[in-house]
């Protein structure tokens, strides 16, 4: 199969690059080590449970029910960023040796970690779901909630299904690809990644190219998972793109086939003038996603016009819908050289935002359980029993660890809510960059007020800096809060936060850093920063 451009957030299939290291380094260590469980094994015997991890977060629960009977490694280092993170050859060698290894998912994880994870596992090794798993231990899981004011409809694309039937897993790959576009001008979706660089997946102004199957305008995405992008009309008009799909259930089989699909843009003129198009619905407000249905093997419009949610979404065929891009879509190509595939620097085009801030692949449901310290309970009664079903020598031990350890979360769990309590209600407004805090709002009455902009492509324009600046005039905003790994690409919070003389304070989502280094430090620092944050009278502006 060719190579493809692949979406953050998914891995490519094709045996080259990263992946082809991966599996060579994968065959090679194998054959050292002749089946031996760990690396200790080749200057000396190491008889503990060998445990890899996605995250240091994960890494710190297994840590603390674990105790001297494990030693543990996380794929995902201190610092960086789960949803981006591509695993290296070494994280590939400490799968191999793994004899239990323990995951978030529900499309938290880069879906390179998770490939990295179910391909290089020796045969019969535990793989733990630790979010899924734990709603058998009575975990509360919420729904991704996605509330960002265009004005425009904001459009992405989704896999949906699971495609089992095709034999389908979460390793497998979905190929989107454009196959042909009809209008006055070109077409690019794009994607801006962490650092404001443009990844386009969809591209007219270069052509498509059947003989080596589309690779230029192909995107790639796990089962069940959705993406937010940016789509650019350099003319306005009406604009047909065909679009294709594929499930690439293991890179080695033959991807089967989803039938083809057309759906329309009306750029800048009247929708409902589309010619051959007469009474056709109109999308130009909510959500809604180019959807590749996995089950039915087909594609269409999943929208929910109305931005309600999971609840009110509703499936629009595409030959009767059509998509508008408004007037009011105008926006003017940045000097920057990186969006000179857009335009002249100071021409205009008509663009649908991304509406998200960096990478960012999830699925249906919020992945970040353990901003409620009663799902992290979860997860620890999910490792505990995980652990003495591979170790069962050690489940005394574990049983003990557990037990302790749960009774310093229940302890923690009081500590949060008092401590956020401290806060007026009408003071408990939380604006970041990164929807990551749900649970954490949900479970102690944090009212989630918002991120920055809709496309960190560009400079904001003048109605996102307006539309933040009244958020936090409206509310009274005392402070605005970054992640420390996610800093760098902050800019548009930071300068309107200094304009609005607010206080800039730390708060953590995915990962670890600083004095930070376990999750009781991490839910007590992020309890602490609220409160002091919040609660007292904005005076001056921390750093």
């Amino acid at each position: 199969m060719p190579a493809v451009r692949r979406l953050p957030g998914s891995a490519a299939v094709p045996l080259t690059g990263h992946r082809m290291r991966v599996v060579a380094l994968t065959v090679l260590v194998a054959l050292l080590v002749s089946g031996c469980r760990s690396t200790e094994m080749l200057s000396g015997h190491d008889e503990r449970v060998q445990v890899v991890t996605t995250t240091g977060i994960l890494q710190d629960l297994v840590r603390q029910v674990g105790g001297d009977r494990v030693t543990v490694s996380s794929l995902v280092p201190d610092g960086a960023d789960p949803h981006s993170y591509e695993p290296s050859l070494r994280d590939v060698r400490n799968v191999v040796y793994a004899d239990v290894a323990f995951s978030n998912y529900l499309l938290l994880e880069e879906h390179a970690i998770i490939k990295t994870l179910d391909a290089n596992l020796r045969t019969g090794v535990p793989n733990i779901s630790l979010a899924e798993g734990a709603v058998k231990y009575a975990a509360e899981i919420i729904p991704m909630v996605e509330d960002v004011s265009l004005d425009t409809i904001w459009l992405g694309m989704r896999v949906r299904g699971t495609g089992t039937a095709d034999g389908a897993n979460r390793s497998s790959d979905i190929l989107l690809s454009a196959t042909g576009v009809a209008g006055p001008g070109s077409l690019a979706a794009y994607l801006t990644e962490s650092f404001g660089n443009p990844s386009f997946y969809v591209n007219s102004a270069d052509g498509f190219d059947p003989a080596n199957g589309f690779k230029d305008d192909t995107a790639l995405l796990p089962p069940d998972a959705h993406t937010h992008m940016s789509w650019a009309f350099t003319k306005p008009g009406v604009y047909r793109l065909t679009m294709r799909a594929q499930i690439a259930v293991t890179p080695e089989a033959k991807p089967v086939p989803v039938r083809e699909q057309t759906f329309t843009f009306a750029v800048g003129v009247d929708p409902h003038s589309v010619p051959a198009m007469t009474g056709a619905a109109v999308l130009n407000s909510g959500h809604a996603d180019l959807t590749v249905d996995l089950d039915q093997r087909r594609l269409y419009l999943l929208a929910d016009p109305e931005g309600g949610g999971e609840a009110d979404q509703r499936v629009y065929d595409p030959a009767t819908t059509v998509i508008e891009v408004p007037n009011k879509a105008l926006l003017e190509v940045p000097g920057d050289r990186k969006f000179r595939f857009l335009g002249r620097p100071g021409s205009q085009v008509h663009q649908l935002p991304q509406a998200v801030l960096g990478k960012h692949v999830h699925g249906e449901i919020d992945p970040h359980l353990w901003q409620n310290v009663r799902n992290a309970i979860a997860y620890v009664e999910l490792i505990r029993d995980t652990l003495i079903g591979i170790d069962p020598d050690g489940a005394g031990e574990y049983r003990t660890h557990a037990t302790d350890y749960i009774a310093e979360l229940e302890r923690l769990d009081t500590y949060v809510r008092d401590t956020i309590a401290q806060i007026p209600e009408s003071q408990r407004h939380l604006v970041t960059t990164h929807d990551a805090f749900g649970y954490l709002g949900d479970a102690y009455g944090v009212q989630i007020s918002g991120f920055v902009t809709p496309n960190p492509a560009t400079e904001p324009s003048l109605a996102d800096r307006r539309r933040l600046t009244e958020t936090i005039r409206n509310l009274d905003i005392r402070a605005v809060f970054l992640e420390p790994n996610l800093a760098a690409r902050s800019t548009t919070l930071t300068e309107v936060a200094g304009e609005q003389g607010l206080r800039i304070c730390e708060i953590y989502g995915d990962s670890f850093g600083g004095d930070v280094r376990t999750y009781v430090q991490m839910m007590r620092f992020n309890a602490e920063s609220l409160r002091d944050c919040l609660a007292r009278p904005n005076n001056g502006r921390r750093q």
